[in-house]
């Protein structure tokens, strides 16, 4: 794992410390796992990526969760997302590279279409599913994942994440339509009440 390090650029640098500021302890130390697990997925799979976009992609991909965006009315991954676009266009980052990042963001919650994408889009969910659900946790040997894990320690973290999400979305269950994210407030928000597809189709206003 010694061969994956943080990008060492004055806009990483600068990144880190803006989200610093913008998230929790808990969300910050995810992030920086989820840079980790998602380079040694790529190592794994002998992708090609920009290290330096993957890694803004996973620091930004949590800042949606904020208090300052419950009111927002979007999915918490949008406002992650447009918060990196805003971030990265302000420190003049090519309008591909801000896509990407955006795009990373945005789908790191909708699986089975992000692994088809460019690697770093790929990637930045790898490493989400890694260090929340833990698929593929035998791709990464135990030296590496006890390595990432001593210095971005994971305390109570399935509990505390958990609660991290239901805090950021239960203000706009809405949101949760047709995404994982309404599995948890179906667990831990009471009186929720999930969208149901079927239903909306055939309570449309279409006659047939």
């Amino acid at each position: 794992m010694t061969t994956i390090q943080i990008p060492g650029t004055k806009l990483a640098s600068a990144a880190t410390e803006f989200v610093r500021g913008q998230t929790t302890d808990l969300v910050f130390e995810h992030s920086l796992r989820v840079y980790h697990w998602g380079s040694l997925q790529g190592r794994n799979r002998d992708l090609s990526w920009d290290p330096e976009l993957l890694y803004f992609a996973a620091l930004f991909h949590d800042v949606g969760l904020a208090e300052r965006h419950h009111g927002s009315g979007r999915r918490f991954e949008v406002d992650g997302a447009e918060v990196a676009r805003d971030f990265l266009k302000d420190h003049g980052v090519p309008d591909d590279s801000v896509r990407r990042v955006w795009t990373a963001i945005a789908l790191h919650t909708t699986p089975g279409i992000p692994e088809f994408m460019e690697p770093e889009i790929a990637l930045l969910t790898a490493g989400v599913e890694y260090d929340v659900l833990g698929i593929g946790y035998h791709d990464i040997s135990p030296q590496d994942r006890t390595e990432v894990v001593t210095a971005h320690p994971r305390p109570d973290f399935k509990r505390r994440i958990l609660k991290a999400f239901t805090d950021g979305i239960a203000p706009k269950p809405d949101t949760t339509f047709g995404n994982v994210k309404a599995d948890v407030l179906q667990h831990y928000m009471p009186g929720f009440q999930r969208g149901d597809f079927v239903e909306t189709i055939l309570n449309s206003q279409w006659p047939e």
